[in-house]
């Protein structure tokens, strides 16, 4: 279900220009966010001179409301009708402290309308309120287009883009990430800092494998919660000729995930599966985890914490399933294709045709019948976006790398769930990954989002983030 967005608004008036402006631009403005399903928060012409914010009285007045509804709002929209009063739109920011996404919107002048009766100056008068928002070190976003009509088909856009970063941005605050089981020993290239999470707010909360393992123990096969996740998991997708016996743990599996997820107030996961969980369980997680990730909680094998941390941006900026991948082949002789596979665990969304088998990495070390639940398929075709973040001890933050392509049609006989992925100058992104030591995982997302996720972490996560183009 898409998030009710919440945008608190500062309507900027300076009293030698048209007054009257900022009255309707306030209207204007209202009927924009309320067509695209955003709820504004906004002075009344009742509280202050036509709504809007110019002396610091104003400033109080409209902070004071922003904070009384601050569990609600998600951004702020500084709106230009007129050149506004830069100082009075800096204080409302400053002394409201809200630490939310903020977008500054100019309404253009009309040629024909350029008297001292309706000439607006927003033009100019947002180069001046973006100095003084860098003065007070507020970050702040930029419509693509200098001045923007409300009305208008380009702010509509660009409102869509500044939810998606705001998304990103609320979404990542006080983050809580369940990480269930130790790092698989062969995978160092998933190691992470808790220590740079926990910075930008961020917890993670563990539980070893041994746990799940007793609590499965203590679960009865006809309790009621393992029944209903057994007809969820067959409703979910095919499960012909997978033994009924597979299907049971795997519903025992999901079922104590949820629960320890919903005790310990987790959003995401990441899980270990090589090959702890076949060897000593005789089952795979990947259906358990595909599900979570069809209902935008995403889950990230082999432990892969920052894995996870990058499929949630995606999946927040979007409201889409996101899926983790291998960076795994090439496609022929074509440099800007590359095979992208996971044994696997994507979400459905992801799939063009799909089944439950076993995983035929595995299977060769502990038995076929120790690996059922994996997902088999072929990656639909379609626009994409990737991102991979990570911790980086040596520079003391998170990083990361953002950037489009597509998943096509090209054909691939393989197992697992695998797709091929074109991306323009690909090569050169490779060379990135590989020069500045990213994991082999990588986030992807049937949605175009590289813009608003970048502009979050950039912006106002503080996280250094690579845009390829």
């Amino acid at each position: 279900m898409a998030k009710q967005m919440t945008m608190g608004v500062i309507v900027g008036n300076r009293g030698f220009f048209p007054s009257h402006l900022a009255t309707s631009g306030r209207l204007e403005m209202i009927a924009a966010l309320e067509a695209a399903g955003i709820k504004p928060i906004v002075l009344t012409p009742e509280e202050t001179a036509h709504g809007a914010v110019e002396t610091y009285e104003d400033a109080k007045k409209c902070a004071a409301l922003f904070k009384k509804h601050a569990a609600e709002i998600d951004g702020i929209i500084i709106t230009l009708p007129n050149f506004g009063e830069e100082r009075g739109l800096a204080d409302t920011l400053r002394l409201a402290n809200l630490q939310v996404p903020v977008l500054i919107q100019a309404t253009p002048d009309h040629a024909g309308k350029m008297t001292i009766a309706f000439r607006r100056d927003s033009f100019c008068g947002k180069m001046s309120i973006a100095n003084n928002l860098r003065q007070y070190g507020i970050p702040y976003s930029l419509t693509r287009l200098h001045t923007e009509a409300p009305d208008s088909p380009e702010f509509k856009a660009d409102l869509e883009w500044f939810s998606a970063v705001c998304r990103v941005v609320g979404g990542m605050k006080n983050l809580r990430i369940g990480a269930i089981g130790a790092r698989p020993t062969a995978f160092n290239t998933v190691r992470y800092s808790e220590k740079l999470l926990e910075k930008s707010g961020i917890t993670v909360e563990t539980l070893d494998l041994s746990e799940i393992f007793g609590r499965i123990e203590r679960t009865k096969d006809n309790d009621d919660a393992v029944q209903q996740k057994l007809a969820t998991i067959k409703k979910y997708i095919s499960t012909n000729n997978v033994p009924e016996a597979a299907l049971l743990k795997m519903s025992k599996l999901g079922t104590v995930i949820d629960g320890w997820m919903k005790a310990s107030e987790l959003t995401v996961s990441s899980v270990q599966c090589w090959t702890s969980m076949e060897e000593y369980f005789g089952v795979v997680p990947c259906t358990v985890m595909s599900m979570m990730s069809e209902n935008l909680l995403p889950s990230a094998c082999e432990t892969d914490t920052m894995g996870t941390l990058s499929m949630y941006a995606l999946t927040l900026a979007s409201e889409t399933p996101s899926a983790l991948l291998d960076w795994n082949n090439n496609y022929g002789d074509n440099p800007d294709k590359a095979v992208c596979f996971h044994c696997s665990n994507l979400p459905k969304h992801f799939f063009k045709e799909v089944k439950m088998d076993f995983q035929q990495i595995i299977a060769g070390t502990v038995g076929k019948e120790n690996t059922y639940g994996t997902l088999d398929g072929t990656v639909k075709a379609g626009a994409m976006s990737f991102a991979r973040f990570s911790t980086d001890d040596f520079e003391g933050t998170i990083k990361g790398y953002v950037g489009e392509g597509n998943f096509t049609n090209d054909p691939l006989n393989t197992f697992g769930g695998a797709g091929v992925v074109e991306i323009p100058n690909m090569q050169q992104l490779l060379r990135f990954i590989c020069e500045h030591g990213f994991e082999h995982h990588v986030a992807a997302n049937f949605a175009t989002v590289a813009s608003p996720i970048h502009e979050a972490s950039t912006k106002y996560l503080g996280w250094p983030t690579h845009w390829h183009k």
